[in-house]
């Protein structure tokens, strides 16, 4: 027998399943480009003030904080039953 799954949960499992992926490539495409700066012209001093890993770094991770909050902090029908039982006990 198969059990029947609820899509909404297999979503939610989906999307956090999604960024922990998205998490591991941050970190390895990261130290990536860390190793090229490093080995191209860290190590000899070149460009050490402002080196440019640190801005493909900046956007990945903002692009993984919107990832995260989606993943895990916004539930839109859940937020929407809570506004509306709010606004009902009201009246």
């Amino acid at each position: 027998m198969e059990e029947q799954r609820d899509e909404k949960l297999w979503q939610i499992a989906r999307r956090r399943a999604e960024f922990m992926d998205s998490l591991r490539s941050y970190f390895v495409i990261s130290l990536i480009l860390w190793g090229i700066w490093y080995f191209t012209a860290g190590r000899r001093g070149i460009n050490v003030d402002m080196p440019w890993p640190i801005w493909p770094s900046f956007f990945m991770g903002v692009a993984l904080l919107i990832k995260y909050l989606k993943a895990y902090n916004t539930d839109k029908d859940t937020l929407t039953q809570k506004e509306y039982d709010k606004l009902k006990s009201r009246n």
